[in-house]
């Protein structure tokens, strides 16, 4: 009986991964990644069986890295203007990485019509929007309804990335020069929310 060479199937996914979030080519196909990967694509063939079966597994675990990562943040026994200061770093810094990685989530929920809400995220959540509203009953935030606040924060963070091809055009800017300007819009995010 042969043996899987489990070093193989993860520089697969591994690979597929790169592709998918950092370069955005979210519809490359076998050859494509295992090319790039450096194997033969009956290798990619062997580990998955499929495209949509690789497919699958990069987003089942990108989805579950992501909400694992938020979590850690979210769940840290910290203040409040720490917390949203720490969740502005890490997660500038995970999408710097994988730009694409939330549109790649989002386009396959979407495609799939896979919503995967369960209870404790829910809880999660209510529990972030709690502590929301606390703040905002302190005077720490600018009062309005707590899923506008992490709307707004989400937004402040997530659209200059899912745009930087386009912003990258538009101020003429090189990779280097479009990452020291999302490293000054950590502060600015910051002092945005916490003037």
């Amino acid at each position: 009986m042969t043996t899987r060479d489990t070093g193989t199937e993860q520089l697969i996914k591994d690979t597929a991964k790169h592709l998918f979030f950092a370069e955005g080519k979210i519809h490359a196909t076998t050859q494509e990644i295992a090319d790039a990967a450096g194997v033969n694509r009956t290798l990619v063939n062997y580990y998955f069986k499929s495209r949509d079966i690789l497919f699958d597994q990069v987003f089942n675990e990108a989805q579950e890295s992501l909400v694992t990562t938020l979590d850690e943040v979210m769940d840290a026994p910290v203040p409040f203007k720490q917390k949203i200061e720490h969740l502005i770093t890490v997660f500038l810094k995970e999408f710097g990485q994988f730009p694409y990685r939330e549109v790649f989530i989002i386009t396959q929920m979407n495609n799939n019509n896979v919503i995967n809400a369960k209870k404790a995220r829910v809880k999660r959540v209510e529990a972030l929007l709690t502590e929301i509203s606390i703040e905002m009953d302190k005077g720490t935030i600018k009062t309005m309804d707590p899923r506008h606040f992490l709307m707004n924060l989400f937004s402040l963070m997530a659209y200059p990335l899912v745009t930087s091809p386009l912003q990258k055009i538009l101020f003429n800017m090189d990779d280097d020069g479009y990452a020291q300007l999302m490293e000054q819009r950590k502060q600015l995010i910051f002092e945005t929310i916490f003037p």
